[in-house]
Order: C-alpha cells, then sequence, then structure tokens
C-alpha cells in the first residue's frame, strides 16, 4: 500500500510502527459506521479500507477530529462518549463517557487540548489530549453547539436555549471564558471561517446568521441575511444544515435556506447577498470542492440520494447525480480530484473523479455516514 511507504528522513522524521517500519498517515481516512459503533480505516490513495475498530458506543450523531501528527483520532459520539484511536494500531487506545449526551468537539491548535460540548447536561468539556484526563468543566445554561477551536488554544461555543456565544481561552494556569454577545433565538449550529477569522452561528429560532469578528479586539453580534424567506412559506425542517457545512469559496459564504430549497450566496467583505439558488432539496451540506469554483450539496429526506454540484461564479446547477440511497456526507480528497460519498442504505462509500464527475471506486461499509480524512488535522476549526 502507498501509505506503507517510507517517509523522507531529511524532510521530517519517521513514526515507527512496532515493526520498525515507517508508516504515513497522510492518504488515510476513517469512516463512521452509525449504526455499529465502529469507524472504518480508509486509505484514500489505493481506494481501500484497512481496518476497523469497534466498541466506540453509540455513532448515530459522530464526528472527530485528529492530532496534528495524524495518529491519532478523537471520536466524538452522541452517548457522550469521547474515544481516543490510534490510526497506526487501529485500535482504541483510550475512552471516556464524560456526558450523558454530546454533538461534537474540537482539539486546540497545539494538539494538547481536546473539547466536547454537550446536549446533557449541557456545557462544555475539556480534556488532556495525551491521557484524556479531564481538565476543565465549563457548564452552559443549555444544550452547547458549534463548538470550534481558533488558534491560541482557544474554542468558542454557542448556546442554544439562551442564544449567548462564548469564548474559551486555555492557554494559561486556568481557563479565562469571555462572553461574546447574543447570537439570537435558537442557534442550531455554527461554523469558523477557513482563515479562523468569522465565528458564523445560523439561527431556527428567527431568520438570519450571525457573524462574530474573531479579530476585533472585541468581537460582537452583527447579523445579516434577516430578510430572507419573508415572502413564501417554509417547509417543514426534516434535517437541519450540519456542523462544517457551508461553503466558502470565490469571495462569498455558500449557505443553506432552512426549510427552503435553496442556497444562498453572500458577500464575505458587506455580508450583503448577492444571489440565491434553487436546487434540489433542503441542503443539508454545502461543501467546497477545493482548486475549483465549484460547492457539493447534499440533500434531507426525503431527497437524499441525490448531489448537486452549483458555479460560485454563475450560482447555477452545472450537474445533478444520483449515487446512491440516503446520502448523509462528503469529503474531498486534499487537492480537490475527488470526492468520497457516503450512501448509508447502500452499505457504500462511492469514490468519484470530480473532474468528470464520474464514480471511479467503492468501498463496502455499514450504514456510513461521516467521512474524515487526516488533512483536517492542519485545517483551522475541522
Amino acid at each position: 500500500m502507498k501509505h506503507l511507504v517510507a517517509l523522507c528522513a531529511l524532510l521530517i522524521p519517521p513514526v515507527l510502527a512496532e515493526a520498525g517500519e515507517p508508516i504515513a498517515t497522510g492518504d488515510l481516512g476513517l469512516v463512521v459506521e452509525r449504526a455499529s459503533g465502529s469507524v472504518l480505516i480508509i486509505d484514500r490513495s489505493d481506494h481501500g479500507a484497512v481496518g476497523r475498530v469497534e466498541g466506540l458506543g453509540d455513532l448515530s450523531h459522530a464526528s472527530l477530529t485528529y492530532s496534528p501528527d495524524e495518529r491519532f483520532a478523537y471520536v466524538f459520539g452522541r452517548d457522550g462518549g469521547l474515544s481516543k484511536v490510534d490510526m497506526l494500531q487501529q485500535e482504541a487506545v483510550a475512552r471516556t463517557v464524560q456526558a450523558g449526551n454530546s454533538i461534537g468537539g474540537a482539539i486546540s491548535d497545539d494538539g494538547k487540548l481536546v473539547a466536547v460540548s454537550n446536549y446533557e447536561p449541557g456545557g462544555v468539556k475539556v480534556f488532556d489530549a495525551d491521557t484524556l484526563n479531564l481538565v476543565a468543566d465549563i457548564p452552559a445554561a443549555g444544550k452547547t453547539i458549534g463548538l470550534v477551536d481558533i488558534p491560541g488554544r482557544r474554542f468558542v461555543w454557542t448556546v442554544w436555549d439562551t442564544g449567548e456565544v462564548f469564548l474559551g481561552d486555555f492557554s494559561g494556569e486556568a481557563p479565562v471564558i469571555t462572553a461574546l454577545g447574543n447570537a439570537g433565538a435558537n442557534p442550531f449550529d455554527a461554523v469558523v471561517t477557513d482563515d479562523a477569522h468569522t465565528y458564523l452561528v445560523g439561527l431556527f429560532g428567527e431568520k438570519g446568521v450571525t457573524a462574530f469578528d474573531l479579530w476585533a479586539e472585541k468581537p460582537g453580534p452583527r447579523k445579516f441575511l434577516t430578510d430572507y424567506g419573508k415572502t413564501g412559506e417554509d417547509m417543514p425542517v426534516y434535517k437541519m444544515p450540519h456542523l462544517q457545512g457551508w461553503a466558502f469559496t470565490e469571495g462569498q459564504y455558500a449557505l443553506p435556506a432552512v426549510g427552503r430549497h435553496e442556497l444562498l450566496w453572500v458577500d464575505r467583505e458587506s455580508l450583503k447577498q448577492v444571489a440565491a439558488t434553487p436546487v434540489h432539496g433542503q441542503p443539508v451540506f454545502v461543501i467546497a470542492q477545493p482548486a475549483s469554483p465549484f460547492v457539493w450539496v447534499n440533500f434531507a429526506t426525503p431527497l437524499n440520494d441525490t448531489v448537486q454540484v452549483v458555479d460560485s461564479r454563475s450560482h447555477e446547477v452545472v450537474a445533478t447525480l444520483t449515487p446512491g440511497k440516503a446520502i448523509l456526507h462528503m469529503e474531498f480528497a486534499p487537492r480537490g480530484a475527488e470526492v468520497w460519498i457516503s450512501s448509508r442504505d447502500d452499505n457504500k462509500v462511492l469514490i468519484y473523479d470530480t473532474r468528470r464527475r464520474e464514480k471511479v471506486a467503492e468501498i463496502d461499509a455499514q450504514a456510513p455516514s461521516g467521512i474524515f480524512f487526516t488533512a483536517r488535522a492542519h485545517q483551522p476549526g475541522l
């Protein structure tokens, strides 16, 4: 396999396996197998599965992040479980059930701390990345969502019940928690831009999105898109748009319109809407294809067998694909040559060439959902 190629000792020191063979992790990834509490280890270069790690609890709404060296994955389960998976040994080396219900997490930019946002009992817990020992327990007046890392061993999160946004600085001996302001009614999710400049919070209890300028000395809320959807009637929301499911491309935000079959395009500087794109269904993930002007979109049930490709220059749909049943997630190769697509009800991960937009391979998986390549280790907010 390509991931068993020796690293160049002149560039970086190798990570050694037990047998003494140098191993690289740059073309590996994990696929969440949501129904079986397992993750599938995949080799991106060889289009294959190389292992499976089981016993990770309830992964029905799971996400994960990677250590800076790409060796360890931290898997956040819906049952409050936090698991540390060794990509090289293909096993869980630590696990703690730290809450009753959790919704995701993040790792600090130096790789020393792992934070988890919780629904029950709410709040954020922070752990030592090596041992998973508890470092800090930050309470909240409700469910926490939209937890992201930003530079300087800091995290930002939002509280669904109150709309409050907080910044936690863990660079000193004791954490310093700063309230940044109120985003609005019932923030359903949040994401930080690819340059860690702006924290964007989507609102469910009212129309609009709220931006926080994290480079400002005193970040505060700035609402936009407050008028979208005021003409016409919203449809029932079958699945909320998802964490990190908003694209940043061509100087624009490509945002899902909650309760509508639309993408909304917003200028990153002015926060003014510049266009709207009618799409196949209610968008869930809107993800930018690297090194291209295109974004790829999947949709909520019952229209979740379809993926559409939209050109960010013309704001037009340029391709409609039907890869399989219950398309839950997409993940691009770091340079954009391929997109890997999970088809839960077909028990497949489908691999598409992004230039030809044709399937080139597939991998068997058990009810796959999230796909996460180790390249995420080097991107803020992922």
